[in-house]
């Protein structure tokens, strides 16, 4: 038994440093076969290892194709060892948007269908009623949510989250995936997405993605605050965001950012969904 438990750790550890090889992360992840053939196990029980790696967080289905890449609790155990990079680049330019902006600025990933915190600012005179590192919330509702899912494909969407109808956080949160997906053509179109009482009541966001050097996005960077103090200033919070985004996507060796509305090389597929649809309704 010990010897058998041996050889699934084995097998495990193998599978999860193919995940995180380049070939993985330039490609989006790996299929069952491709890990077979790279570790040189049957595919029964590479995706009986992916199962259980799944369910633990270390191994999640890729958004881009069809397949798997390291899951965000890879990134859990990795802060426990030390400062992710992530971490300690954004540290120094969240600190400015605050100072830019005079609220609240956070970095999120995307953990399943939530957004995770890991990473929070506040100005000196903000008094902190709650903790943001390490809360969840709907992605589907919040401005972080909306640039962590620019590279999902209407089909990927549903897939994530469901066709709706969504639970009413806010007044005005998206009802379903298609009023999202509209949100996030938008969102593409301005390079950051803006929340308007989506998550509660009262409460704007603005927020643009994180890209490292795939260009995939692998968080998001939003400032937050009471509507009557930032809502008529929403869109310029939004470019500031965007600004500050750019400059740790930059740190984390991401291509040039394309201007506004043009497709990054993971966004394409996402892209050309859309515009297919557009002619199917044209």
């Amino acid at each position: 038994m010990v010897a058998k438990r041996g050889t699934s750790l084995r097998r495990g550890l193998q599978i999860l440093a193919a995940l995180g090889s380049d070939a993985a992360v330039a490609e989006g992840g790996l299929g069952v076969t491709q890990l077979a053939v790279l570790t040189g196990h049957e595919k029964s029980q590479v995706s009986r290892t992916l199962a259980v790696l799944t369910e633990h967080g270390l191994a999640e289905r890729s958004p881009a194709r069809p397949g798997y890449r390291l899951g965000w609790e890879c990134f859990a155990l990795a802060a426990r060892a030390g400062q992710p990079r992530l971490i300690q680049d954004a540290t120094g330019a969240l600190e400015a948007l605050v100072s830019e902006v005079g609220e609240a600025a956070h970095v999120s990933v995307l953990h399943g269908a939530q957004i995770l915190t890991v990473l929070t600012r506040s100005p000196a005179h903000a008094i902190v009623a709650r903790g943001w590192v390490g809360r969840t919330v709907p992605a589907y509702c919040t401005s972080s949510g909306r640039v962590l899912l620019l590279d999902h494909d209407p089909d990927a969407l549903v897939d994530l989250l469901g066709s709706g109808p969504f639970p009413a956080h806010g007044p005005n949160a998206p009802r379903d995936a298609a009023e999202l997906e509209r949100r996030i053509v938008d969102a593409r179109r301005l390079g950051y997405a803006v929340a308007d009482e989506e998550s509660e009541p009262g409460l704007v966001a603005a927020a643009a993605p994180v890209r490292d050097f795939t260009g995939g996005v692998v968080a998001a960077v939003n400032v937050s605050g009471p509507k009557f103090r930032l809502g008529e200033r929403l869109h310029q919070a939004g470019e500031l965001v965007r600004a500050a985004a750019e400059q740790i996507s930059a740190n984390l060796g991401a291509p040039v950012a394309p201007a506004a509305g043009r497709p990054t090389p993971r966004n394409r597929r996402a892209v050309a969904a859309e515009g297919e649809r557009a002619g199917h309704r044209g």
